[in-house]
């Protein structure tokens, strides 16, 4: 398929660029021939890229961005994931913000296509019977940061249908990889084993609930699959962004002990580790996604184990 992007379509926005996913996505736009800035609170720039230092509510700043920038592709990727945070703040940024940002797109760049970047989360609690998830499928929020991304996501249909802006919407599934922070589960786990290894921890391996079952996508395909999405995705859709496969966290727990340097590691339960309102089983279906764009996944999960371990003993490398 062809792409849908304008005349300067190889010049992209990424807002969240310092963030774990932007980082990502920054270096495969880049690798892929596009110029990028990025946009953030915080962060160091990439040598190839111009980071805007700023505040999605700040609108003079926002709107001077892109008006300097001029971007065929915005890819909105800054938010709150915490579930804990109060909802004040997570309708703040992840709602309020989406809504300046397309507010300034549509007055800076109205011609650019705007990815913006939602959750699973949003699906919730769905029944053993409705698996694997699609797009149709109702929403059943567990928690409040996932009731802020159903109201981000109803911010960007609604500035599609009320303004014609090229909105283009996608569900992520559990992304992990290099680079991931340690409060999300994979890389807790791979942290932990390479502070044991470096004699930083007893050979004691804290976790939560091993039981779940989620769908996990290397943060590498994932980003690919966004841009992919804004080259040939629909205005206005919505897509799932997985693997389609679902994985027992005690699974990936013995993927990276199978590849720690220190035998006989001892896992011990942490109550502190529990969400409050964990969703036994998550998978998705990509077929929709498939469909427009031909994207699957390519990163073996064996692969991400080892990338991300790898990537835990370079950062507690670099402390000493």
């Amino acid at each position: 398929m062809t792409s849908r992007l304008g005349t300067n379509a190889r010049i992209a926005l990424v807002t969240g660029a310092a963030g774990f996913c932007g980082r990502h996505l920054v270096r495969h736009l880049l690798a892929e021939g596009y110029q990028v800035a990025g946009f953030d609170q915080v962060g160091t720039a990439c040598p190839s890229m111009a980071l805007y230092e700023g505040d999605l509510l700040d609108a003079p700043r926002l709107r001077a961005v892109l008006t300097e920038v001029r971007p065929a592709l915005v890819v909105h990727l800054a938010a709150l994931t915490n579930p804990r945070l109060d909802y004040e703040l997570l309708h703040r940024v992840n709602v309020l913000g989406t809504l300046a940002l397309l507010d300034a797109v549509r007055r800076a760049c109205p011609t650019a296509t705007v990815l913006v970047t939602s959750s699973s989360a949003v699906y919730g609690r769905v029944p053993e019977s409705a698996l694997p998830i699609g797009e149709d499928e109702p929403l059943r929020p567990a928690n409040l940061y996932a009731v802020s991304k159903i109201a981000q996501e109803m911010v960007a249909y609604q500035e599609f249908a009320k303004h014609g802006l090229r909105v283009i919407r996608t569900r992520a599934f559990n992304l992990t990889g290099p680079g991931e922070s340690a409060s999300f589960v994979t890389s807790a786990f791979a942290q932990q084993i390479a502070e044991i290894e470096a004699g930083q921890r007893d050979p004691v391996l804290q976790v939560g609930n091993l039981s779940t079952v989620r769908d996990f996508t290397d943060v590498r395909d994932a980003v690919c699959a966004y841009r992919l999405l804004a080259e040939q995705g629909e205005p206005g859709a919505v897509y799932n962004v997985c693997s389609g496969q679902g994985i027992m966290i005690r699974r990936l727990l013995d993927g990276l002990l199978a590849l720690s340097r220190v035998p006989g590691i001892d896992v011990q339960p942490d109550p502190a580790r529990l969400q409050p309102a964990d969703v036994p089983a998550q998978v998705g279906e990509a077929a929709f996604l498939r469909r427009t764009t031909g994207w699957r996944p390519c990163i073996p999960l064996s692969q991400t184990l080892a990338d991300l371990l790898d990537y835990w003993r370079e950062c507690i490398q670099k402390e000493r």
